[in-house]
């Protein structure tokens, strides 16, 4: 396979799952918003979650919902839009190599929100796109995992949809947590119960959460399960093991292979309680997702030829 294919893969795996949980992201968020009126700052968390603060800043002065939204939805750099846009760029130039449904359902997805994505940025229509595109990337996922050959090309989106999931799943476990420790909003502490399901939520972990814990929602068993569970799907745990599976189906993975390893042993290793009770799981989690761009460096070193960049 050509690396250039491979790393187009790679990518369109990334993509489809960044447009997904960034759907979810901002669907689960405005609700939460109905929640708690009192708590001003749940727009910004978004920012903190994606990571693009610097972006944000450059277009925006205020972090209100009307700003935020319109940049998650149609920044040209960092939105579901230019994800979208992205994905069906690296859909294109591969189309040969996937079934021919997904390559439809990409573009319909693109055309589709060239057309309604102004609908979302009021609250009216938000729910109802969001959930649009939710069910076009599902859609999407059922033609690639159940119709296409299990090859190279689809380790590499594997790869690529798996990296993604783990670094959303740290990122909104990671400001949930620092969303209960800021000093600058203490009321935040009254709805613990309700940060802590709505990070759950967020990532559509509630009733998995609520199949293996008994106990009333707190943020040891939310940090623990999705930390450390590797039966959940979203978990970093599973994530990694599904990466490390898909390394070993492909030439040359000693150097990937090592990275992955290491992330795995330190997800094994952490103590959950210990993190939570000394405020250093947000340190923690830093440290997690420092792992999870040095797998991204080594497959790019080993089969790319050079550290691309989301």
């Amino acid at each position: 396979m050509l690396s250039r294919v491979a790393e187009r893969m790679y990518w369109f795996g990334r993509y489809m799952e960044r447009i997904e949980n960034t759907a979810r992201l901002i669907s689960v968020n405005t609700n939460l918003v109905l929640d708690l009126p009192r708590v001003k700052h749940i727009w910004s968390s978004l920012i903190s979650i994606t990571g693009y603060e610097e972006n944000f800043s450059t277009r925006f002065s205020n972090q209100d919902e009307r700003n935020v939204i319109k940049f998650l939805l149609t920044d040209e750099r960092c939105s579901i839009m230019s994800s979208v846009r992205l994905a069906r760029e690296n859909a294109r130039t591969t189309r040969e190599i996937m079934p021919r449904e997904a390559w439809v359902k990409i573009n319909k997805l693109y055309l589709h929100l060239e057309k309604n994505l102004p609908k979302a940025l009021k609250r009216e229509g938000r729910h109802q796109l969001l959930s649009e595109i939710v069910s076009y990337c599902q859609e999407l996922n059922g033609y690639l995992y159940s119709c296409m050959s299990v090859n190279e090309a689809y380790n590499f989106m594997r790869i690529g949809t798996n990296l993604e999931r783990a670094d959303m799943t740290s990122r909104i476990l990671d400001v949930g947590c620092l969303n209960l420790l800021n000093t600058e909003y203490p009321e935040i502490r009254e709805y613990e119960n309700i940060l802590w399901m709505n990070v759950l939520m967020s990532l559509t972990a509630y009733q998995m959460y609520r199949q293996h814990v008994d106990d009333a929602i707190n943020g040891e068993d939310v940090a623990e399960f999705l930390l450390k569970d590797e039966k959940f799907p979203k978990a970093v745990a599973h994530c990694l093991a599904d990466i490390n599976e898909s390394f070993t189906l492909l030439p040359n993975p000693d150097e990937p292979l090592r990275a992955v390893t290491h992330a795995q042993r330190v997800i094994r290793g952490c103590d959950v309680p210990h993190l939570l009770s000394s405020e250093e799981l947000h340190g923690f989690i830093d440290e997690v997702q420092a792992d999870l761009g040095g797998i991204h460096n080594q497959l790019s070193g080993a089969w790319f030829d050079f550290t691309s960049s989301p």
